[in-house]
């Protein structure tokens, strides 16, 4: 009897020692965990930037006379070389001036060199955009030997050449309109080399002489009104300005310590512009001059200007208008399909980097290798393996082999 009641004094001893070490054990501590994933790392600029039309015109007068009222308003549609925009009725003692046709031979001289100039810059536009679409379409033919990236390149460098074109084609028609207008002046300032029975382009006839108009240059809306009542104005004043909204690309100013990261034909991602998806464009400019400009916080900053063009169609951004604001992502650097964890899992022991890996629910301090990285999520190129877990934000209390347990 006594025997049994010693084995039983002496269990009850040990389960009181073994209660009693566990109670003086520490608990587990909580902790944030993150599973090593395959994905993309984007690296990018982040900047505010704001949409502006691509291609604005300013009318002005091509000789002095008095504006008759101008019947137009901001937004109006204009179609090019049927819409009248303006009327004005020449004063003849100014316009017979020696001094005023001198002028005028000079405004018709100096249109008809900015026509020829645009030729060659035509031709040349032409030539870029057919090397780059030869080019595009050998790329394509041999898909199994090209890279994403090296696709991408002629892709951006294709469409930046159809840009140029574009613009060429425009630079040309606004030089033959020029012309146009300073041909039509210098006739009106030479009245008797106009029978009363002829017409001439940009010019009518009425009862007191010669009304000289200006019909639209291009086709797209008035987006300023310079000068709306009538008055007496001189040659070359500003009237109305004109743009089409739905030719839109993006100026983003970044600190000049990035922009020797961006290069043309880069990705941008475009946020929180009003709309419910991301627009897309591409880098088309990197601005060769900087500017100083004054922080929020009363810091000097050098920036740059980058330009981009939107690759996404009319249709997906038709709300967008001239001095919308963005927010641009431009991407400097990307890879895909590698490990990926939280850039905040990560801590320097000393030299290089180190994460907490968990196993067996206890953090095992573990040295890795970094590649890209973007502030939320880093490459990871040598460490881990995917799936492991990793502690996010790891604590003080967060030490080699302390058990952990997930929050």
């Amino acid at each position: 009897m006594k025997s049994w009641l010693s084995w039983i004094l002496a269990l009850f001893g040990i389960a009181l020692v073994v209660l009693i070490a566990l109670s003086f054990r520490p608990d587990p501590v909580e902790v944030d965990l993150a599973k090593v994933e395959r994905g993309e790392v984007l690296v990018t600029v982040d900047e505010d930037g704001r949409t502006r039309i691509r291609e604005k015109y300013v009318v002005s007068t091509p000789l002095a006379g008095r504006l008759l009222r101008i019947n137009m308003d901001p937004g109006d549609p204009v179609q090019a070389g049927d819409t009248l925009l303006a009327t004005i009725e020449p004063r003849d003692p100014e316009l017979l001036d020696a001094r005023a046709i001198a002028q005028a031979e000079a405004r018709v001289s100096a249109a008809e060199s900015a026509v020829k100039k645009t030729e060659p810059m035509l031709e040349q536009a032409r030539i870029d955009l057919g090397n780059a679409e030869t080019q595009l379409a050998r790329l394509r033919e041999s898909l199994s030997s090209v890279t994403e990236s090296e696709l991408d390149d002629a892709e951006a460098r294709y469409h930046a050449a159809s840009e140029e074109l574009r613009s060429s084609k425009y630079a040309q028609e606004i030089a033959e309109f020029e012309l146009q207008q300073a041909r039509a002046a210098l006739l009106r300032s030479r009245p008797n080399d106009v029978s009363p029975g002829e017409s001439t382009t940009g010019e009518q006839a009425n009862g007191n002489g010669w009304n000289h108009t200006i019909l639209a240059p291009i086709s797209g809306r008035v987006l300023r009104v310079f000068q709306e009542s009538s008055a007496v104005v001189t040659a070359g004043m500003s009237l109305l300005e004109l743009g089409d909204p739905n030719d839109l690309e993006v100026e983003i100013d970044v600190l000049s310590s990035d922009a020797v990261k961006i290069k043309p034909g880069a990705r941008v991602m475009l946020e929180h512009w009003g709309g419910d998806h991301v627009l897309h464009g591409r880098v088309r400019l990197v601005e060769p001059s900087g500017f100083t400009k004054i922080s929020t916080l009363g810091v000097e900053e050098q920036r740059v200007n980058v330009i981009v063009d939107l690759t996404d169609p009319i249709e997906d951004r038709a709300a967008l208008g001239d001095g919308f604001r963005v927010e641009a992502r431009i991407v400097v650097a990307e890879a895909d399909n590698v490990l990926r964890i939280p850039a905040s899992s990560l801590f320097r022991p000393g030299i290089g980097w180190a994460v907490f890996k968990v196993v067996n629910n206890r953090a095992v301090e573990t040295p890795v290798k970094v590649g890209f990285q973007n502030g939320l999520e880093a490459e990871i190129t040598s460490g881990l393996d995917e799936g492991d877990q990793v502690i996010v934000h790891p604590s003080d209390q967060i030490a080699d082999g302390v058990q952990v347990r997930a929050r």
